[in-house]
């Protein structure tokens, strides 16, 4: 059966049906009861209830939660996409994921555990002390992180809903975040993952249908198989010009998951090491996956639901990459195309035309009733990936950021800024959905991915040896991190400069700077950072065991108390003193001394580790009082009060 007759294909590809509309209204009404159940069932009084779901978490929830997160619309399209262009290698990447799971319920998550944190910048500042490593980790994923998810997923969402619909993006959106936003701003990460199971569900059951409703057309995986490689477009050709064979001819490497390390466009070395790198991140570093696992009940919960996340990750490559090669089959034309008009034509883009594999699919293959069971998938897709991010961003702005701007702040205070900071959130998502709907957005999962292998592996070394390295300390975790970041970045920029490479166009970016392929180079940024975190801390003074216990890998059994190095707790316990006669009472707390201190830190006068905390106090009021004469007398005399106090 010939499919891609008796369609007009073009932006709206389906229309829409009572069946279809009851179903993603009953949805939506369904998501917002459980969710709001969730809210009247639990506590929401303090930090440890509205960020960490008074870490009370099941199994089943913390598996599900994690699998969800970033299974989005960007993860149907994108992967989809890439697998009807080059085959099914982009699937290994979801299966390296598995193992890096492990990695964090097993090593990871026990040492976070004992440090008694909500975030991983929170954990930096214990084991390094200082503000300044924990403010950059927390602006980075605010900054870079958060935004780059946002976009790929309001992205690829409306790009579906249009396609399938022909909806109004902004008005869809508005009603999805809406709903959504009601249950996060109120429930907190509690109301997030209870929601989240339910969008799993949906996801599976749906993803699954169309998987099965494919296989059918094309007679298996046999018959997928064997037609994939004959998936070529009619049309190769447009005046004098005529596309080159490997931009339209399938890979002959399609089904191939470890491919030459030279040639291919996934190379085996990469696949292994270079992915692994990407994803020890995710097992490490990454807030989302963290703030789950130190949500559940105990050791026994956490490591369950690591291991039914592994298992649920390995099922992308059968639910949205293969998919992607069968859209192929059927829609070569369209999903395949490669002269410009005939792309433009199909989906509004020159380039290519393979992010509409997964959206071709669902209108080609389901009957009436099942389309509107996959339109709710995909919004389900949509809602747990923008919770997750709301909720996660708002912990490390209230918990990382405003906690420094705001050290006296109380645990009231911190649940409204929190849940403020969601609404701000809510509002830039709205905003930027008129920004995506004029941008140019079809390969933007390939790039987001590229981005991740230039700015994940400084964070990685960060991490990895903060848990593994004693001997590392804050001057080499901070200023290594610095130095891997400035060059991911600088590739990063003359990528974005000069575009990635495709079939038809060579890279025009110099090849000392882009000849590398970019899990190769992601490798060798790891490797950088590392040298270089390592190098730092070996010229520079160590911690001493007693700041560590419980911190370290070597130490994490130590039974002996730790000195926390943690200064913001001793300018929140810090007594203001009477002011002497004549002289005007002036708060040491507020946005002067906040600011100062930020100042303090990045112009590299942080103290050593090694001092007192009551010492380094000293070091940092009168360094501030040399920089700022207008400083507050009262400050300085304070500080030495209180060293006095803690040494008589």
């Amino acid at each position: 059966m010939d499919l891609s007759k008796g369609h007009n294909w073009n932006w709206s590809l389906g229309s829409q049906n009572a069946i279809d509309t009851l179903a993603i209204t009953f949805y939506l009404l369904l998501v917002l009861g459980l969710g709001l159940w969730a809210v009247m069932s639990s506590s929401r009084a303090t930090i440890k209830d509205f960020f960490l779901a008074g870490r009370n978490l099941s199994w089943w929830s913390i598996g599900t939660s994690i699998f969800v997160t970033y299974i989005g619309s960007g993860h149907f399209i994108g992967l989809s996409g890439i697998g009807a262009s080059s085959g099914i290698a982009v699937g290994a990447f979801e299966w390296n994921t598995v193992l890096m799971v492990f990695v964090l319920g097993w090593i990871f998550i026990p040492i976070y555990l004992k440090a008694g944190v909500v975030t991983l910048p929170e954990y930096l500042r214990k084991r390094f002390g200082g503000f300044r490593i924990q403010f950059l980790f927390s602006f980075m994923f605010l900054l870079v992180y958060t935004f780059s998810m946002i976009s790929l997923e309001i992205s690829y969402g409306a790009m579906f809903l249009k396609m399938i619909w022909n909806l109004n993006i902004y008005q869809t959106t508005l009603v999805l975040l809406t709903v959504s936003g009601m249950y996060t701003i109120t429930g907190g990460l509690t109301a997030v993952v209870y929601t989240e199971v339910l969008h799993a569900a949906v996801m599976i059951l749906g993803s699954v249908l169309l998987m099965s409703f494919a296989f059918s057309e094309v007679g298996g995986y046999e018959g997928m198989a064997h037609k994939y490689f004959h998936a070529i477009p009619s049309v190769i050709s447009e005046g004098n010009w005529t596309a080159k064979p490997e931009c339209y001819m399938p890979r002959q490497d399609a089904l191939h998951i470890f491919r030459d390390a030279i040639s291919g466009d996934i190379p085996w070395p990469g696949l292994i090491f270079g992915t692994t790198t990407i994803s020890l991140f995710y097992g490490c570093a990454d807030q989302i996956f963290i703030q789950r696992c130190l949500a559940g009940k105990n050791m026994f919960h956490i490591k369950s639901g690591c291991i039914l996340c592994g298992y649920l990750k390995l099922l992308p490559m059968f639910l949205m990459v293969v998919p992607g090669m069968i859209s192929r089959i059927l829609f070569p034309d369209q999903v395949a195309c490669v002269v410009p008009s005939e792309c433009l034509k199909y989906c509004g883009s020159r380039s290519n035309c393979k992010a509409i594999a997964y959206p071709k699919l669902v209108i080609a293959v389901l009957p009436n009733g099942f389309q509107g069971l996959m339109l709710t998938t995909m919004c389900a897709a949509l809602m747990s990936s923008l919770t997750s991010i709301f909720n996660s961003s708002s912990a490390m702005f209230t918990m990382n950021i405003y906690t420094l701007m705001r050290p006296m702040a109380t645990e009231k205070e911190l649940l409204v800024t929190g849940r403020f900071f969601i609404i701000a959130l809510l509002a830039v998502t709205i905003a930027w959905v008129r920004i995506i709907e004029t941008a140019h957005s079809k390969n933007l999962f390939e790039y987001i991915q590229v981005a991740k292998s230039y700015l994940t592996p400084p964070v990685t070394a960060v991490s990895l040896l903060a848990i593994f390295c004693k001997r590392v300390n804050e001057q080499g975790a901070f200023w290594g991190l610095i130095f891997g970041i400035v060059i991911g970045v600088f590739r990063l920029l003359a990528e974005l400069a000069y575009g990635l490479q495709t079939c038809e166009n060579s890279i025009k970016c110099p090849m000392l700077i882009c000849g590398m392929h970019y899990l190769y180079f992601s490798m060798f940024l790891l490797l950088v950072s590392l040298l270089s975190i390592l190098g730092i801390s070996l010229i520079t003074d160590p911690i001493p065991d007693k700041h560590l216990h419980g911190l370290c890998w070597s130490l994490r059994n130590s039974r002996e108390e730790r000195v926390d190095l943690d200064t913001d707790i001793q300018w929140k316990r810090f007594p203001n003193p009477p002011p002497q006669e004549g002289e005007k009472e002036e708060p040491l707390e507020g946005s002067f001394v906040t600011w100062s201190r930020i100042m303090l830190g990045l112009c590299c006068l942080a103290p050593s580790a090694s001092l007192s905390s009551s010492s380094e106090i000293i070091f940092q009021a009168e360094a501030l009082a040399f920089i700022f004469p207008q400083m507050p007398p009262g400050a300085v005399r304070a500080c030495r009060s209180f060293e006095a106090i803690q040494h008589p």
